[in-house]
């Protein structure tokens, strides 16, 4: 583990550094982690439990702090606060109200949520956090349970390197596409609201569907995505641009890398609709695209082109506020690249008897002005979690996915924290 001096004061890595320059009320970059117990949530024993997990991981006991170039990141000697939940999913994380921490525990009944500015870390790397606080709560909660796990010190070795530095390619050349994506259309939800539909899969089946066709989950799931958005809100808005799934990419999985720091780079999935008409042309285009896009070549390629852009050296010598307007200037011109982010954080590994204490896991992304809807899922047991978190009033996406998993006989059910009504299951003829 890293000695406590060397986080007094870093750097943001490569991908954070955008972050704080156009982060606001509509683009808060926050992503959330849910855990739900078997047993309502003790909330003095969460304080505790965050309070210790941070000494196990004082990578994330830090603050936000402003340079002449650039932010920067310093150690917070404050106790973060943990409050019950009382606002939607993904919101702004006001440093001032939020004694300057950069993540935010809540908890509401049985539930315990981690919010996290991206600015900090990414969803990989914030879930061995959470995980941290789940186990020290439940040997806090359940001590004569966890007598040999308490003995037991877990390890953690990590470093805060900039993983992006030590492994991109100064000759790579962009490879982006320079043709605007369809932005999904419909009228938005009142008073800043979100709302969050979990559609919950039985993952033994779906992974029994995907065998036979060949492809992967996150495969499948991207392609009844578009399948989804071209049924319920392309064809009905006579949409003619491509839809583009952005799928974010653990890089750990290319490069050594044990940084807690921001690690990933993405693919775009760009479906052009007038050449597929069926799902199954849909699917097959997807698996195809995965396959030339998903290589070490061209990942490596797109993460060093944005490298570039951070290293730049007339970029580095802009000053921190012009930086700033320049950025937020640009930033609704560049998500007009991406239709939906679908982000998949794979199986939860919970070890041991932990397991015996939680039903789920959740993980959500925040929607934005121009990418109103934002996918997500996560996998623990035999439970896939896929989540829609939108502004938009439309739920027609989501009901299409729905039934699309469901006339498949793979076993669905959702979950939804009421801004919207779902619809009650359809009655088998």
């Amino acid at each position: 583990m890293e000695e406590k001096q060397n986080l007094y004061w870093r750097r943001l890595d490569n991908s954070a550094k955008i972050f704080p320059l156009s982060v606001s009320k509509k683009y808060s970059t926050v992503f959330r982690l849910s855990c739900v117990l078997k047993e309502k949530v003790a909330p003095h024993i969460l304080q505790k439990a965050v309070e210790k997990a941070l000494e196990v991981y004082p990578f994330f006991k830090v603050k936000l702090k402003s340079g002449f170039f650039w932010y920067y990141l310093e150690e917070n000697p404050k106790k973060p606060m943990v409050e019950i939940e009382s606002n939607y999913p993904c919101k702004y994380i006001d440093p001032k109200s939020n004694r300057q921490y950069l993540f935010k525990v809540t908890y509401f009944d049985k539930k315990i949520n981690i919010d996290v500015n991206h600015v900090l870390t990414d969803g990989n790397s914030a879930t061995n956090f959470f995980k941290e606080i789940i186990y020290t709560y439940l040997e806090l909660k359940h001590e004569k349970n966890f007598e040999e796990e308490i003995r037991t010190i877990r390890k953690v070795e990590y470093t805060s390197e900039d993983s992006y530095l030590k492994n991109y390619n100064k000759k790579a050349k962009n490879n982006a596409s320079s043709q605007k994506a369809y932005i999904l259309q419909g009228k938005r939800i009142a008073l800043g609201a979100i709302s969050t539909i979990h559609e919950i899969i039985d993952f033994d089946a779906l992974k029994k569907i995907c065998k036979e066709k060949d492809v992967t989950v996150t495969m499948f799931l991207t392609a009844v995505l578009i399948y989804a958005i071209y049924e319920a809100n392309f064809k009905p808005y006579h949409g003619k641009k491509p839809i583009k799934v952005c799928i974010p990419v653990n890089l750990k999985k290319y490069f050594p890398s044990t940084t807690l720091s921001n690690f990933f780079s993405y693919i775009t999935v760009e479906a052009h609709m007038k050449n597929l008409d069926t799902f199954e042309e849909i699917l097959q285009f997807v698996k195809l695209e995965f396959k030339q896009k998903l290589t070490e070549k061209e990942v490596v390629t797109t993460m060093s082109s944005n490298v570039k852009l951070g290293t730049n050296a007339i970029i580095k010598g802009i000053p921190l506020l012009l930086k700033k307007m320049l950025v937020r200037i640009g930033y609704v011109e560049i998500r007009k690249y991406t239709t939906i982010t679908f982000s998949n954080i794979l199986r939860k590994g919970i070890i041991g008897k932990y397991q015996d204490y939680i039903d789920e896991f959740l993980f959500m992304i925040a929607p934005e002005p121009v990418e109103k809807i934002k996918c997500s899922a996560c996998t623990f047991n035999n439970q896939l979690v896929f989540t829609f978190t939108s502004i938009l009033e439309d739920i027609q996406i989501e009901e299409t996915f729905y039934h699309f998993i469901k006339q498949l006989g793979i076993p669905i059910t959702r979950q939804s924290n009421g801004v919207l009504e779902i619809k009650p299951p359809r009655k088998e003829k």
